[in-house]
């Protein structure tokens, strides 16, 4: 993987990308890159929130911390987890619509010696291998919140490089929330080591082609974030 830079990182995505339906931005970013410094991953798992559903911050309407979801898609959205880890998601679909894709998972490329020195008990497998984990590694905190991912902000989302353009996707229900928690809504990068949770049983597993409707479709599940 660390040879496609050889050949230069891949440009930063458009804010035209972000400005899609939650659920395929959240696809799509499997394989895109995460930058900040010298420190850089491929996204290997991602979840899709909307404001149609209960596990979303945005699904309780405009407030000064969901300012930034409802914004200018291709924004950061940072806010603290469990008043400890700070998570990383990106703004999706027109203004005044409130949606991200939280980033669970990268899989480690650039800057591996600051990242151990930020996480130096880690294995490099386990890295970037959480939301909360992936944001130490790469030194990603509270004040990038709003940030321009789109090459304007110091945290920069890129394109798929050589080897990822044709990554298979897998399907599973999101991770540690409560309300919506059936929502087929996390994307995984199938066979790779750096998740922060393997898919679910064979029975279960489904590959990305949409298997839930966009949110307010007549065949989406509304059940009222990341």
């Amino acid at each position: 993987m660390s040879a496609a830079w050889e050949i230069g990182p891949p440009a930063a995505l458009e804010r035209g990308f972000f400005r899609r339906p939650v659920l395929e931005v959240a696809r799509d970013l499997i394989g895109c890159v995460v930058a900040h410094g010298p420190c850089c991953g491929v996204i290997v798992e991602t979840e899709a929130y909307h404001q149609s559903e209960p596990a979303c911050h945005a699904h309780s309407g405009l407030t000064p911390r969901t300012r930034v979801l409802f914004g200018e898609p291709g924004r950061a959205y940072v806010y603290r987890s469990y008043g400890i880890h700070a998570l990383l998601n990106a703004v999706c679909e027109p203004e005044g619509v409130g949606a991200a894709v939280l980033i669970r998972a990268l899989e480690p490329v650039c800057g591996l010696e600051a990242m151990r020195a930020r996480r130096p008990s880690a294995r490099e497998r386990e890295l970037c291998a959480g939301p909360g984990r992936l944001t130490r590694a790469l030194g990603i905190g509270l004040d990038h919140n709003g940030g321009d991912l789109t090459g304007g902000g110091p945290v920069t989302f890129l394109g798929r490089p050589p080897g990822w353009q044709d990554v298979e996707i897998l399907t599973d229900v999101r991770i540690g929330i409560t309300r919506a928690a059936e929502l087929p809504w996390r994307f995984c990068a199938a066979g790779s080591r750096h998740l922060s949770r393997r898919v679910g049983a064979p029975g279960s597993r489904r590959r990305a082609r949409l298997t839930a409707a966009p949110p307010g479709t007549a065949d989406g599940r509304r059940a009222g974030h990341g």
